[in-house]
């Protein structure tokens, strides 16, 4: 199960990996157009880097709204088992901030 997790969070980070790739190389082909200042060529490579920068917008929605999702189920749950259960919580609470403190001394 972690194992799928990791691959859903994977693919998309390697279509990310691509996009911002991409957008580096029109980056760079911008800036040589500019170099050249011809206004045709400019504004071609313009059009093209604004395409591109947008689909990486588009990509980044994509890909951040399951997080985004995931987090506010995941929170709602741990929400609701709070109230559930005040007590257990305040006590996993204290056990981690006495590990976290025993931890931090111990350096």
């Amino acid at each position: 199960m972690i194992n799928r997790r990791v691959n859903q969070l994977a693919r998309p980070r390697r279509t990310m990996d691509g996009n911002i790739r991409a957008m580096i190389t029109d980056s760079e082909e911008l800036l040589r157009a500019a170099a050249t200042a011809s206004g045709e060529g400019f504004s071609a490579a313009r059009a093209k880097f604004e395409e591109k920068v947008r689909r990486a917008k588009a990509a980044l929605a994509d890909v951040s709204q399951p997080v985004f999702d995931k987090t506010r189920k995941t929170a709602a749950v741990a929400d609701d088992y709070v109230r559930d259960n005040p007590w257990t919580a305040v006590g996993v609470a204290v056990a981690a901030g006495a590990l976290i403190g025993f931890l931090a001394a111990k350096r």
